[in-house]
């Protein structure tokens, strides 16, 4: 709801991801890695079964899985998580970059709504206890949880390569560092609320007509000369008729603005968010728009007027769009040709 969204639950995220289910902590991660562009330059999440210990990679090159990357281990329980729970993952890691599936990870991040428990936060601290940890429980807590062909043999070269294996790789973070992580991206808002940071103003319209605004500034001087009856060729022929030449640059105002506000919730709402606005403008004016009107300056005004009136309470973006980025969302959607003035 937009209430949500802008006001937020009362209740702590902490607590609310308590209560996710394992696709849905596992989604809430995906989330935030694929944020993390300048970090990663792919991301990839495999779904069912023999994904051989990956959650959530994150790539840093092209080479991928043979590269360098970064694996994230989503794991849900009602508790903290605790070395039996972790062991079975630590093996695969081991096993399956052994066995040449792929080079092993940069990092292997186990993430769970409870953190990990003070043992293994010790252990997990301490590299050469990890290892000696997992040696001494490998037949008991990870031989048979690596593959579904049987159990795998801690011996010979893979207990070579087990040993030389630096087990700094292993970490747990915790819940609170990942939701933090996760506000600077564009979905938090959505799961938790809070509404928008303040807007800053929006930059001073250029006074050359850009590219970008070919279509629509042409539109307006089309419909301006059919209410006048006579050719307008360029924007100086607006000189003589002042309410003409006001009413031009307010819309030019009004793009800018309506520009301002899809680059500002660019990257902190989910994707299509700002499109979903635009549609349910369009769909509000249509009828106007479809409308008898005495000319093309008649019809955008109407049409504008009729942007500024219409109830948005559902759409999140709502509290957002002041009345000049209504009207410039009109002319956003005449330069993407889905509004005309002139018939």
């Amino acid at each position: 709801m937009a209430s949500d969204f802008e006001n937020g639950p009362k209740i702590d995220p902490l607590k609310i991801i308590q209560i996710y289910e394992a696709s849905e902590w596992e989604t809430f991660i995906d989330e935030w890695v694929h944020s993390l562009k300048t970090t990663y330059v792919n991301v990839m999440r495999p779904t069912g079964a023999g994904d051989k210990g990956i959650d959530i990679a994150g790539f840093c090159d092209a080479d991928q899985l043979l590269g360098i990357w970064d694996n994230h281990q989503c794991k849900h329980y009602t508790s903290p998580l605790s070395f039996g729970v972790v062991a079975p993952e630590i093996g695969k890691m081991l096993w399956y970059s052994f066995s040449g599936e792929y080079k092993a990870p940069r990092a292997c991040r186990f993430i769970a709504p409870k953190g990990a428990s003070t043992s293994l936060s010790l252990l997990l601290s301490n590299a050469n206890k990890l290892k000696a940890k997992v040696l001494a429980e490998w037949d008991k807590a990870i031989s048979g949880k690596i593959t579904s062909t049987g159990p795998v043999t801690l011996e010979g070269k893979f207990l070579d390569y087990v040993g030389d294996f630096d087990f700094r790789i292993f970490s747990a973070e915790q819940p609170r560092t990942i939701i933090e992580a996760h506000s600077r991206t564009r979905y938090h808002i959505g799961r938790f609320g809070g509404g928008l940071p303040s807007r800053p103003r929006p930059d001073a319209v250029p006074v050359e007509i850009g590219e970008t605004e070919a279509t629509y500034t042409s539109k307006l001087l089309d419909a301006y000369a059919e209410h006048k009856g006579e050719t307008i060729a360029s924007v100086s022929h607006l000189d003589k008729w002042g309410n003409l030449k006001s009413h031009f640059h307010r819309s030019r105002e009004a793009f800018y603005h309506a520009e301002s506000l899809r680059v500002f919730v660019r990257e902190k709402v989910k994707p299509g968010t700002f499109e979903g606005l635009q549609t349910e403008i369009l769909d509000g004016v249509l009828d106007t728009h479809d409308g008898e009107h005495s000319d093309g300056y008649a019809r955008v005004v109407a049409v504008t007027e009729k942007a500024q009136s219409l109830v948005l309470d559902a759409h999140p973006l709502n509290r957002s769009a002041s009345p000049t980025d209504r009207r410039g969302i009109c002319h956003q959607l005449a330069n993407d040709g889905k509004l005309t003035w002139r018939r």
